[in-house]
């Protein structure tokens, strides 16, 4: 077992990269490392959250658009109020990253992704609104892809930092003085936080649309 953290961290700038397959590989450099707080926080960004209290801002109280199911003309804007769109307008994005790039890759850009609401929530909204109509959350293709990007900055910073530290090249271990010298980065909430903050700044990619040979050959276009 061997991990380089600047392949890592050039693999993050590469739009063909899936986190789904950069995750591992920053588990590993994590746990070799001793960065048992990091690799905990990959582990969970891989799997998802089961506790959506315990998940990041910047997977929580995602926007989106209340949709109704029209026999007609199909799914369209749903007639809310501010107040009603303040209170069932917006959702905790809790999947793994996995199932985030899935979803992603799936929706073409500039449009977005149903989310089932709450049964409870669904039935005030529904009365409410005074609307027997099926009502769904639509969520944006870029409110995906930016938290995606979110995580794919934090792990670009931690790496980053490491490398600030003078660990570079390919290892299959570390010593007792080179995980000492990076201990202190062993922060997840910190290199978030920033990569809220600098996503922007960042250059990570977007996520790539699967096309119709993607979906026949499993690439993205």
């Amino acid at each position: 077992m061997s991990a380089s953290v600047n392949h890592l961290e050039s693999r993050l700038f590469d739009d063909s990269e899936l986190l789904e397959d950069i995750m591992p590989s920053a588990i590993t450099l994590a746990m070799m490392l001793r960065h048992r707080k990091f690799a905990s926080w990959l582990r969970t960004e891989f799997d998802g959250y089961q506790d959506r209290e315990s998940a990041p801002p910047y997977r929580r109280q995602q926007p989106g658009h209340i949709v109704a199911k029209s026999p007609q003309y199909g799914w369209i804007p749903a007639p809310i109020e501010e107040e009603q769109k303040a209170q069932f307008g917006r959702l905790d994005l809790v999947e793994g990253t996995k199932e985030l790039e899935q979803i992603c890759q799936a929706c073409k850009k500039g449009s977005g992704h149903r989310v089932s609401l709450e049964a409870d929530d669904l039935e005030r909204l529904k009365k409410g609104l005074n609307l027997n109509a099926d009502l769904a959350i639509s969520v944006s293709r870029q409110t995906y892809s930016d938290l995606l990007r979110t995580v794919r900055a934090a792990i670009c910073l931690w790496a980053r930092a490491i490398m600030a530290e003078g660990i570079e090249g390919e290892h299959n271990h570390y010593d007792k003085e080179e995980r000492a010298r990076v201990a202190h980065l062993d922060t997840p909430e910190v290199f978030w936080q920033q990569a809220m903050e600098q996503l922007e700044d960042l250059g990570m990619p977007d996520i790539k649309e699967v096309g119709f040979f993607g979906r026949v050959f499993g690439r993205a276009s």
